[in-house]
């Protein structure tokens, strides 16, 4: 290190030559730097972007309630009431008393956030934010409002398509949420808690983040802070451009505790897209039970590492059958994209193109093989109900003005239980489930996949409304 002050001292460098020595230094530090360590222009990018991020308002109407007359102010109830004749003699008193209607007191509102994708008018955002919900209203950043028209929704991505009637809107820049790593800067711009186009900043902590029963979306972890409100709104590279739709966050409290989730904007233009030209999304199906490849699974199979994804079954008269794929087989990649995770394969297959020729290899007898494959399309109604047939239930979804009446956005009806369910003695025909393992039951197929992966060394939480009233269960799958 130079000695700058003791070579002025000594008179041996002139004051001339001592700052140019001082300015070579800062300048060789400074790109000595990584680009890494150099903070985006975060103000610049909010201003460029803030005009395309949008305010989602929605509400569910206010709907009359029949039941039993009851006192001011209390809602219609039957209480719980054992098998047999004297629960039958009670039943039937209850339901022989007059019947009323009672309104409800207020319609749900909700808020959320969006971004405008086209000039014309397409906004995306989440499909929780809107979902149920009999009107939906944007708001733009110069207070314009517009009544929007929902072109469709995707349970599975969280992903749903805005449409309203507007020219010449300002729009975002999509990016490629392929190409981004751990430590890049983004932004994220939204309304949390109602506040409007508030912008947080952080890193990208973790990508292709894999989260309970969400199948289809390899989440963009962040440390930016994503509160309720913020959910549908951009999330925004050093570039200026989306690379993720923020979704979710991990709370014990309801407010942000420094991990939040984004879907790739690559999956939610994708689901965009077949939103708008079919109203719905198709989904590549392929026909194989998976599992992972554990330690001692690789051992077994000579495998140097737990790789890939490992067939447990492939399923009859489906493409993979037809392709010639095994139990036994190892799927290492798809479509020369590597598989490293189980989790992994149902996102490539439910993303490839339905009816196209899709490359799957797998590693049979310490052989590495590729075979052709055509996809079918995911019947998502015929894979819930195997699911449900195995665990004899018989559910139905909850048509919209049952959830007014109810007051609740999501849950589904049970209508029949087998007698040898695993809920028989717990669920009733009549009760609607909410939740199941803390997961918002939304229709047959969030049931199944949650039963599906539930872990087999504990019970199940259930949230259901019976009669009316809530209640928490807990039902042992074995």
């Amino acid at each position: 290190m130079l000695d700058v002050t003791k070579a002025h001292r000594s008179g041996g460098t002139h004051p001339g030559v001592l700052a140019s020595l001082l300015a070579l230094l800062t300048l060789a530090l400074l790109v000595s730097l990584p680009a890494q360590a150099q903070y985006p222009d975060f103000a610049k990018l909010a201003k460029e972007n803030a005009p395309a991020v949008v305010n989602i308002n929605t509400v569910t109407k206010a709907r009359q309630i029949t039941g039993p007359v009851t006192g001011p102010g209390q809602h219609p109830q039957m209480p719980s009431l054992p098998p047999g004749p004297l629960g039958d003699m009670f039943r039937d008193f209850f339901e022989q008393m007059p019947q009323q209607a009672i309104p409800r007191s207020r319609p749900a509102r909700s808020l959320g956030s969006g971004f405008i994708i086209s000039e014309d008018g397409y906004v995306i955002t989440n499909a929780h934010v809107v979902r149920g919900a009999d009107e939906i209203s944007v708001r733009l950043n110069d207070q314009r409002e517009y009544t929007a028209e929902l072109i469709g929704e995707d349970p599975r991505t969280d992903i749903a398509l805005l449409k309203i009637d507007a020219e010449d809107l300002p729009t975002v820049e999509i990016g490629d949420s392929d190409k981004v790593d751990v430590g890049n800067w983004v932004l994220a711009i939204g309304a949390p808690f109602g506040l409007d186009h508030s912008a947080t900043h952080g890193i990208i902590s973790a990508i292709g983040r894999d989260l309970p029963n969400e199948t289809y979306v390899p989440f963009i972890q962040t440390d930016a802070p994503v509160n309720p409100g913020n959910s549908g709104g951009p999330l925004i590279n050093a570039e200026g451009k989306v690379i993720g739709v923020n979704s979710q966050i991990y709370t014990n409290s309801g407010g942000y505790m420094g991990i939040s989730f984004a879907i790739p904007v690559n999956v939610a233009m994708n689901v965009a897209d077949q939103l708008k030209e079919t109203g719905q999304v198709r989904r590549g199906y392929l026909g194989v039970i998976i599992q992972p490849v554990t330690d001692e699974l690789a051992r077994s199979f000579g495998l140097e590492d737990t790789r890939g994804a490992l067939v447990a079954q492939v399923q009859p008269d489906t493409p993979a059958a037809k392709a010639g794929l095994e139990s036994g087989d190892i799927i290492t990649a798809f479509n020369g994209k590597p598989v490293k995770r189980s989790g992994e394969l149902p996102r490539l297959v439910g993303n490839a193109p339905v009816g196209e020729p899709a490359t799957v290899t797998v590693l049979r007898d310490g052989e590495e093989k590729e075979f052709e494959v055509t996809l079918a399309e995911l019947d998502e109604a015929a894979v819930s109900g195997d699911v449900l047939t195995r665990y004899g239930l018989t559910v139905a979804p909850l048509e919209k003005d049952d959830r007014g009446s109810l007051n609740v956005r999501y849950g589904i009806s049970v209508e029949a239980i087998e007698s040898d369910s695993p809920f028989v003695g717990a669920l009733e025909s009549g009760d609607v489930i909410l939740e199941v393992n803390r997961r918002p039951i939304r229709n047959e197929g969030d049931l199944a996949d949650v039963l599906d992966a539930a872990p087999e060394n504990r019970p199940v939480a259930i949230r259901l409304l019976r009669n009316g009233q809530p209640l928490f269960l807990a039902v042992d799958l074995k």
